[in-house]
């Protein structure tokens, strides 16, 4: 008997307040029903970051990522490709051709990818060689973790996950070129514009290492601060 074929005859049961559904006492598709959340905890991160960043490359990856959403609604109403027939409870009417959660994460896996190897700091130390393997280690063990979990709770086939997982990889890679070769130029413009500076969006694109800047400068200014209340007080 196929994988599929047992997940037929099971119970069906929720992940929390949302409609994924896992086998009922299947601890491995608990854990993929959560995994399968993981576009939404992007997406709430980005607001978040975006909020208190007020960063311009952010919000131009962010703008990446519901371009790579347009994409996968139109190839999903071109194709028209349904589904396969699985015993959810909750009944999914959008089309399965490509697989919308493998676009998604592969498209932020690899656009984090590139970004970790060309544009964070390099030292070239043994340290920070090692941290930027390792996150590129988690970041695909993410992305195909979430890939599987459509495959697995039968919300897709394997070929949907696949192609959805190629057009991740293909627009995220076209994107992260795009922003830094066309778009990046212009970020320094773009933040004197009167609306830019009303909103406090800024470009950190010329700082080398953004976490040490921003460290120093704080202290710096605490410091001079503290100087000054000294001054007062005697």
């Amino acid at each position: 008997m196929s994988a599929n074929n047992s997940l037929d005859q099971t119970d069906w049961k929720t992940v929390g307040f949302t409609h994924v559904e896992y086998p009922k006492g299947d601890f491995i598709g608990f854990i993929l029903a959560w995994s399968s959340l993981f576009p939404f905890f992007v997406l709430s991160g980005f607001v978040t970051h975006i909020y208190f960043r007020r960063e311009i490359h952010t919000i131009s990856f962010f703008a990446g990522i519901f371009l790579n959403e347009g994409v996968n609604l139109v190839l999903k109403y071109i194709v028209r490709e349904p589904r396969p027939t699985s015993p959810h409870t909750v009944s999914n009417l959008e089309y399965g051709w490509p697989s919308s959660h493998s676009q998604f994460t592969w498209f932020f896996v690899t656009y984090i990818i590139f970004f970790i190897y060309f544009r964070s700091h390099s030292s070239n130390s043994m340290i920070e060689l090692i941290w930027k393997h390792s996150m590129t280690a988690v970041c695909i063990l993410t992305a195909c973790v979430v890939a599987f979990s459509r495959y697995y709770l039968q919300y897709h086939n394997f070929n949907q996950v696949l192609w959805g997982s190629f057009f991740g990889v293909v627009l995220g890679t076209g994107w992260f070129v795009f922003t830094h070769v066309i778009l990046s130029p212009f970020f320094q413009t773009v933040v004197t514009l009167e609306i830019c500076e009303f909103l406090m969006i800024r470009d950190s694109t010329l700082i080398p290492n953004i976490m040490w800047f921003e460290y120093t400068t704080s202290r710096q200014e605490s410091r001079t601060r503290r100087k000054m209340v000294s001054k007062k007080v005697q």
